[in-house]
């Protein structure tokens, strides 16, 4: 999916059955990793404050696509089942073309290999890092 988060709450709100699992594969940067590096993350649940919350709509609403507004907005409208994960791969700096970064490319064996897992039917066995939404975001008080 490459919608931003209103149209993704919309779409799952008209699903007929619900997933039992979803995996969101995204490609954000951040810092503190290398350009390839995969993390896993299990989302919890737990929603920020109301002013937050409203601020993830609001930019969702002016079209800023944000997997961290996607999880809190999808929360708040209690649209994801009971197992939701992301696997996060660092793109590197961002570029005009459609190629993906050496690094990222040589990875691709394992990313699948992890979305593999998922698509199983059994419990997960892959060690996540854990994601709140009440952690998410450094809120001014």
């Amino acid at each position: 999916m490459n919608w931003g988060p209103i149209a993704i709450v919309q779409y799952f709100q008209t699903l007929k059955k619900s997933f039992d699992r979803v995996v969101f594969l995204v490609a954000i940067e951040r810092p503190e990793r290398k350009i390839g590096d995969i993390s896993v993350y299990q989302w919890l649940g737990h929603l920020p404050s109301e002013k937050q919350i409203q601020a993830c709509v609001g930019d969702a609403a002016t079209g800023v696509i944000s997997v961290e507004n996607l999880l809190v907005i999808g929360e708040h409208f209690k649209i994801w089942p009971k197992e939701v994960y992301l696997v996060d791969v660092e793109p590197g700096a961002e570029q005009a073309g459609e190629y993906l970064t050496a690094e990222v490319e040589a990875k691709i064996p394992e990313i699948l290999r992890i979305l593999g897992q998922f698509a199983q039917e059994n419990d997960i066995v892959l060690e996540t890092e854990k994601l709140r939404g009440d952690t998410l975001f450094e809120e001014s008080v």
